[in-house]
């Protein structure tokens, strides 16, 4: 009997829950709650958002075009984090603004905000090249394209081997073709519009251009070469010996002899 009145209580139960559900009205406040609960849980979110604000760096001073950013021109300023949601392009922490550079193409106002696009390292400066030269070196541009740069493969820092191919004339135009410039160090790869070439940076376009620093007798003997039409190309070697310093110099005489001799001495 007992069993029994267990049961139709359990039934009783099952339908008066069932019953409850499906009333349309239970479901209409049940949603308005539902509703109010995400309301409130929204609200607080982004009240918490505000009433905890991050650091950020600011200018402290006007920070001019290609000026080196140090400490002491950066303070830090607590901005709502809501103001960061949707600024990808705002640097939120000073340890990616100092030492870096203010782009050549801006300035930085006092108490500005910092942003990824004002700010650049120094190799990408653009008169980056000429900064460490040693004394008694000169400039030496090698006109080069995509092919002659092995497809954007020679990188600054990177010693490679300049070779010469010309006819001698003296020896009925047989084809000359040997290594004129054993490990010369590249200084810098720059495009058509004169933007440095980077390992990190391939953006900039194709190869134009490749920089070294030599000293003054090899500068002459290439701009010769030049001069005379004589081709002078770059050769890539192999991983070791594009990280290896060794000595630059003229490593074939005899090519050495062969300019020479169709130049006079003033």
């Amino acid at each position: 009997m007992a069993n029994l009145v267990n049961g139709n209580k359990k039934k009783s139960n099952g339908g008066i829950l069932k019953r409850f559900v499906g009333n349309k009205n239970t479901v209409t406040i049940l949603g308005i709650l539902a509703c109010i609960a995400t309301l409130i849980i929204g609200y607080n979110y982004r009240v918490k958002l505000s009433i905890n604000p991050i650091n950020v760096p600011y200018a402290k001073q006007n920070i001019a075009t290609r000026t080196l950013i140090t400490s002491e021109m950066v303070g830090n300023i607590k901005i709502s984090t809501t103001y960061t949601q949707n600024a990808d392009n705002l640097v939120t922490s000073a340890k990616n603004v100092v030492n870096k550079y203010v782009s050549f193409k801006t300035s930085i106002p006092k108490n500005s905000l910092f942003y990824k696009d004002q700010l650049i390292d120094a190799e990408d400066l653009p008169d980056y090249a000429f900064s460490n030269i040693p004394d008694g070196y000169t400039i030496y541009s090698l006109a080069v394209n995509k092919d002659s740069s092995y497809y954007n493969s020679i990188r600054a820092g990177d010693y490679i081997d300049l070779y010469l191919s010309a006819k001698d004339k003296d020896e009925e135009n047989k084809q000359i073709y040997a290594k004129f410039i054993q490990s010369i160090r590249v200084l810098a790869v720059k495009d058509s519009k004169g933007n440095n070439i980077t390992k990190n940076r391939t953006e900039n376009g194709i190869p134009s251009e490749l920089l070294f620093a030599v000293e003054e007798d090899i500068y002459l003997l290439l701009m010769k070469a030049e001069f005379l039409g004589l081709k002078v190309e770059p050769v890539l070697r192999n991983a070791q010996y594009t990280k290896e310093e060794n000595e630059t110099q003229v490593k074939s005489e005899e090519i050495r002899a062969f300019i020479l001799e169709q130049c006079s001495d003033i």
